[in-house]
């Protein structure tokens, strides 16, 4: 999943649309933060051990809740409703403080 390359796409080539560009910085951060965890427990399931495979089932769990989450917000933007995620949506409002949710 590259969302939040897509993201990035998206609040590069939009310049004026405040809705479009929420969306955009809110799927950055959120798929950045996804990717973060994802490297982390990708090394940690090399650990030679149950925790290892511990490790890979976590990963799993991540990478469908992404994968749910990414649905999700492509279709609340595509029906137009604003929707902000907690923690991540927290964060957005500070790169586009013109824009309330």
């Amino acid at each position: 999943m590259l969302g939040w390359l897509t993201g990035l796409i998206f609040f590069l080539i939009e310049e004026k649309d405040e809705f479009v560009r929420f969306h955009a910085v809110q799927s950055i951060i959120f798929f950045g933060a996804v990717t973060a965890v994802q490297v982390v427990f990708g090394f940690l399931q090399w650990i030679p051990s149950p925790a290892g495979v511990l490790f890979t089932v976590i990963i799993s769990f991540v990478e469908l809740f992404a994968f749910v989450m990414w649905i999700v917000l492509m279709v609340k933007a595509y029906q137009g409703q604003s929707y902000k995620l907690p923690m991540a949506g927290d964060l957005t409002e500070r790169y586009s403080p013109k824009r309330q949710v």
